[in-house]
């Protein structure tokens, strides 16, 4: 196949060129190609199929099926907000997206009890690390009691759990619509952090046609002993789309949660939460790396992000650090040192940006610093955390390349970065002779493009491995 009339951005010069794929390989870039089925691009723009690399997809799936309660401004509001969806459950009330660090009134299970009455009702937060429930629903999870309704890391985290459960083919269908949608944005691969053994899940998938995504999955503490008694590895395939990928630890939680792990206090006088103590952390990472699973490590706070530094250099392995939103200037050299990726979701700056000049008065100057770590050596790779932001990475891009969203005042510009180095953060191939055909053609150029235009860029076509799984070309 020879997709003809292509242009490869203004990088690589604007002229039009045709791309020979053979194989699922890009086989020659040239004018004028011949002998192969053509399909013309029309002077569309072709760039590297995008990458997501951190999504929880199951969550992701699971959040378009959910009250979202995302732009409510207060608990009452947020209330209101389910107590109109009330009639739309089947035995319990979901709803997704709160963020309550700003809201004047704090979040009770009085509240939800007014709006929502006996229907179990639960709210799971925009950065997944808290959940509040009413009194019915309370009951329900072994909670009756509590004194706010309003629960945050561990035991969070096992209820969004048990809100995944439910028929695989139910959840599997949600997943195929996701990456369908992905794909229409031009991802043509995911790092899936979901909470879970997700192996077979993912070969179920594979097995029942899901083929529009690349995979790689991650394991968590829960699942380690069971990935290395099984003989998995960090790169190992299973098939053409499935990988697996890292050993995941959360070390703190997170700023909106207010318990990412700072060196400085918060407003109580907290310092947050170190969730897996050094003397533990250490010896875990350690067990995953000696059997080929490479640790991908949740920091958030800027103390959080040294200790796991610290853990990375005592065992004398490179790795991932996933968010690291608040550094430490030390620290920005020992990524590219210690052969550690920041994993870093530039959209989370845009959503953040009110509650870390509230929470983190005086030190966001050192939050989302993509300018500098690309300037100390740093790799990044760009994700979208996914439900916590949506699973399109241009959004990522726009908010690396311009700091701004809704027309606001970049925040913090100096640590812009370019959209040549956004693009490449969000991808994993180039385009040229001998990389995979995993590719995106967009109807503007990428790397000149504004902030607002690389928001709502036009895909016209995905391609993975040359077929295509998304074709809008007309």
């Amino acid at each position: 196949m020879i997709l003809s009339n292509a242009r490869l951005g203004a990088r690589l010069g604007d002229g039009i060129v045709d791309i020979r794929i053979e194989h699922g390989v890009i086989a020659e870039i040239g004018p004028r190609l011949s002998n192969g089925d053509r399909v013309d691009l029309g002077g569309r723009w072709v760039s590297p199929g995008l990458w997501d690399e951190h999504v929880h997809f199951t969550q992701w799936a699971l959040s378009s099926q959910r009250v979202d309660v995302s732009q409510a401004l207060s608990a009452r509001d947020a209330a209101a907000v389910m107590g109109a969806a009330v009639g739309s459950g089947l035995g319990m009330l979901v709803g997704g997206g709160f963020r309550d660090a700003l809201w004047p009134d704090a979040p009770t299970a009085e509240l939800l009890d007014a709006a929502a009455g006996d229907l179990p009702t639960v709210l799971v937060s925009g950065d997944l690390h808290s959940v509040w429930l009413n009194s019915a629903a309370l009951t329900m999870f072994g909670y009756a009691g509590h004194p706010t309704g309003l629960l945050r890391e561990d035991d969070a985290f096992g209820i969004e759990k048990q809100l995944g459960t439910m028929p695989d083919e139910t959840i599997d269908g949600w997943a195929r619509a996701a990456a369908a949608a992905a794909a229409r944005r031009g991802v043509v691969g995911i790092v899936d952090l979901e909470m879970a053994w997700n192996l077979e899940a993912w070969q179920r998938r594979v097995a029942a046609g899901h083929d529009t995504l690349r995979v790689e999955f991650g394991v968590y503490t829960q699942h380690l002993d069971r990935a290395i008694a099984e003989g998995l590895r960090t790169g190992q395939r299973f098939g053409e789309l499935l990988t697996m990928g890292r050993y995941k630890v959360l070390a703190d939680g997170s700023l909106n949660t207010r318990t990412a792990h700072t060196l400085d206090p918060y407003l109580d006088g907290s310092h947050g939460q170190f969730t897996v103590p050094f003397d533990v952390l250490l010896p875990l990472m350690r067990t995953a790396s000696n059997a080929g699973i490479v640790p991908s490590i949740h920091a958030i706070g800027d103390r959080a992000n040294t200790l796991v530094l610290d853990a990375f250099e005592q065992l004398g392995v490179g790795g991932r650090i996933e968010h690291a939103q608040l550094l430490a200037d030390s620290d920005l050299t020992r990524f590219a040192r210690l052969g550690v990726t920041a994993s870093v979701q530039p959209e989370h700056a845009m959503d953040d940006r009110e509650v870390a000049d509230a929470y983190w008065s005086g030190r966001t100057a050192r939050m989302y610093p993509f300018r500098a770590l690309l300037d100390a050596g740093a790799t990044l790779a760009f994700g979208s955390d996914a439900p916590v932001t949506p699973l399109d990475p241009w959004l990522g891009i726009a908010a690396a390349v311009s700091r701004s969203r809704d027309g606001q005042e970049p925040w913090h510009p100096e640590q812009r970065i370019s959209a040549a180095e956004a693009l490449a953060a969000a991808s994993r191939t180039t385009v040229a002779v001998g990389q995979p055909a995993d590719l995106v053609v967009t109807d503007l150029d990428p790397l000149t493009a504004t902030g607002d235009d690389l928001r709502r860029m036009p895909v016209a076509a995905t391609l993975l491995g040359g077929r295509f799984t998304h074709d809008a070309l007309g």
